[in-house]
């Protein structure tokens, strides 16, 4: 290496070191101005790390207590400690293990969790053979048990005579649907009337 090229590189070496030391300057300098907002914003993130690290801890324990509480209540419908547990710590679950206890006397619950309460619905409409309240339950789209509310529509219907509003019920169901086959074997029987 000549002289000349030793030079160049002692002054490209300085440059890099010069750049460096700027970078690390600038980098202090906005350090120190914004030192307090960056401590700040640092304290913020884990408090919200630690919150939802706590929250979620929370909520896992409290679905096992229900879960525990639910089982209990399962085996045993009279334990008022598990439902007491289960009123406080999951109202859907309580309002199921009241829908399920309900439906072993015989009788209807008052849920307010949304497809218990449709259930209920459906339910009552077929224990009163309500056609009309079938009606309007089959034509909720989200109703679990469409299919089946449209069979037993049709089904009432064609016990009540009403052939022809049986037929056109079961036009309602499709050719896909797990309730079809019933549905055929209902048609086949109303081809004769």
């Amino acid at each position: 290496m000549s002289l000349k090229e030793n030079v160049n590189y002692v002054k490209d070496e300085l440059n890099t070191e010069e750049k460096f030391l700027e970078s690390f300057v600038k980098v202090e300098r906005f350090y120190k101005k914004y030192k307090l907002i960056i401590i700040v914003a640092i304290v913020i993130i884990i408090a919200v790390i630690v919150a939802l690290y706590t929250t979620r801890s929370i909520q896992d324990a409290n679905k096992l207590e229900a879960n525990i509480a639910f089982n209990k209540v399962i085996e045993n419908p009279k334990d008022t400690e598990a439902m007491n547990i289960l009123k406080e710590k999951s109202a859907q679950l309580f309002q199921v293990a009241q829908y399920i206890q309900a439906n072993k006397e015989g009788k209807f619950s008052d849920a307010q969790v949304k497809y218990l309460k449709e259930l209920v619905e459906y339910q009552k409409a077929l224990e009163a053979k309500d056609v009309l309240k079938l009606n309007t339950i089959s034509m909720q789209n989200d109703f679990l048990l469409k299919e089946f509310a449209i069979f037993n529509k049709a089904l009432i219907l064609t016990n009540q005579g009403k052939y022809e509003d049986a037929r056109s019920a079961l036009q309602l169901i499709s050719a896909d649907s797990k309730v079809n086959d019933l549905a055929n074997t209902l048609k086949h029987f109303l081809v004769t009337k």
